[in-house]
């Protein structure tokens, strides 16, 4: 009698066994795949193409003044990263996305990203990326004005160079120069980030910036 309830308890442990462990399984998949992020009503796809290359999001958050949210931005990789010297050092393309939250002067703006990568970048890479900087100059004071729902991104091809998409429109021909891309990436993971809270964000550790900012992109 005895061995016929143990052998029972042992059939039940297997078969609950065999029936967890695909749910398991299932749960750890659904984990491993990039899920979408949502920011102040931006929505970030988990993947992305560029150069016929599949992208997947790091990370994202918001960029905060002060108490304001002034963008969103999501960095995507061919591979997840954690620290800035692994996503610098991550191979093929790139992606910076970023959408406004609200009104800002265009031409400031990239005045304020000309100067995250000053502070951020040695002397020697920024006199490689004055070329690029200046092609990003013109193209936001060509745009003048960008308002909340704008939106941009900033792509990175090896072999190509770096392109400024503007609500879905080139704007300048590719920026030859590796240096400009890494030390643009700088704005917001160097060692003076634009926003410590989004630089977190973008490194996949938080949800979102916290608004705890060193810089002032």
């Amino acid at each position: 009698m005895e061995t016929a309830v143990i052998r029972q308890t042992f059939l039940l442990a297997v078969t609950a066994a065999a029936l967890a462990a695909p749910l398991a399984a299932q749960a750890q998949a659904q984990q491993a795949q990039p899920q979408a992020i949502e920011l102040a009503g931006v929505r970030y796809e988990p993947t992305v193409q560029v150069a016929n290359t599949k992208l997947v999001l790091n990370g994202a958050g918001i960029r905060y003044k002060a108490i304001f949210k002034v963008y969103t931005a999501g960095l995507y990789l061919t591979a997840k990263a954690t620290t800035p010297e692994a996503v610098l050092a991550t191979p093929g393309p790139r992606r910076m996305h970023i959408t406004m939250l609200r009104d800002i002067d265009a031409n400031e703006l990239g005045k304020l990203f000309t100067r995250g990568m000053e502070q951020n970048t040695t002397r020697d890479d920024f006199m490689k990326s004055i070329a690029g900087t200046l092609k990003l100059s013109e193209v936001f004071s060509a745009k003048k004005k960008l308002v909340a729902g704008d939106s941009f991104y900033v792509d990175w091809t090896p072999g190509q160079g770096t392109v400024i998409v503007v609500n879905g429109k080139p704007a300048n021909e590719p920026i030859k120069e590796p240096e400009f891309y890494s030390s643009l990436l700088k704005i917001w993971l160097g060692h003076s980030p634009a926003d410590s809270g989004l630089k977190d964000a973008l490194l996949g550790k938080t949800a979102t910036g916290n608004g705890a900012g060193a810089g002032n992109n």
